[in-house]
């Protein structure tokens, strides 16, 4: 069973993620039915990536329950103005009568910034989303929404990896009770790095399987990638070690290296 962090309003969401960003058709289709199998109970889309329908036929051809799967989508800002339009799109694609999360995917433009938060708040009171987020925000946008609105994002989803961390970030975050989402944590790493390989060795693990333990380690939600179902299977094989403290350090240490 994957570890999983509660958000505001009671919801399990699951640390382990499997990303469909550039999968599309059959490949995400069959990404997510390998993930599902796997054991993945948390999967981000996006109307962006032009895959909800697959994901969707994903989840119910998995002969899993609806609520036993964690789905996330995000809004475009560019539909920010026909927000509720777009979601229920994106719940007609998905064949669901709701999303666990419902992110913005970026910062609107600042007229629209309050106004686009409290769509996504409405669609919550009206029990299309169970959770709402955003993507790519400042801690200070962060708080032009809550404070504008007294409710907060119950997520942030941002680029995070060894090489860009920042412990400051992340406590600004934590301080705020916003879980952080990390993305493209392997894309923006360097896997060959001797710090990375030589843990790797160590704990007869991959490069990138420490990586992700990393990310974990700290709290931060993980969304891997992949159309591979021996990588898919790889990257959520993550409970079999534990990395210790000084592995941490040194992997911390990359982003200062950098």
């Amino acid at each position: 069973m994957t570890k999983t962090v509660n958000l505001p309003g009671g919801t399990a969401l699951p640390l382990i993620g499997f990303g469909t960003w550039q999968l599309r058709s059959k490949a995400a289709y069959e990404s997510v039915r390998s993930a599902l199998e796997i054991g993945y109970r948390h999967i981000d889309t996006a109307t962006l990536y032009g895959n909800e329908a697959d994901v969707g036929r994903a989840v119910k051809d998995s002969g899993l329950e609806r609520e036993q799967v964690f789905i996330t989508t995000k809004l475009r800002p560019q539909d920010a103005r026909h927000a509720r339009r777009t979601l229920e799109s994106s719940l007609r694609l998905l064949d669901s009568g709701y999303v666990d999360l419902w992110l913005i995917h970026w910062p609107t433009g600042r007229d629209e910034l309050v106004s686009t938060w409290q769509e996504l708040l409405a669609a919550k009171s009206d029990g299309l989303v169970r959770n709402v987020g955003v993507s790519n925000y400042s801690p200070a946008l962060l708080d032009t929404l809550t404070e504008a609105t007294g409710q907060r994002p119950a997520v942030n989803q941002i680029p995070w990896s060894p090489a860009q961390h920042d412990p400051g970030l992340l406590e600004e975050h934590r301080r705020r009770g916003v879980v952080v989402e990390g993305y493209s944590g392997l894309k923006n790493t360097d896997l060959r790095d001797p710090v990375l390989t030589e843990i790797a060795q160590r704990h007869d693990a991959t490069p990138a399987q420490v990586v992700l333990r990393w990310h974990l380690e700290h709290d931060i939600v993980i969304l891997p990638r992949s159309s591979r179902p021996e990588r898919i299977a790889a990257n959520f094989d993550l409970e079999r070690f534990d990395l210790t403290k000084d592995d941490i350090t040194a992997i911390d240490a990359l982003s200062r290296a950098g």
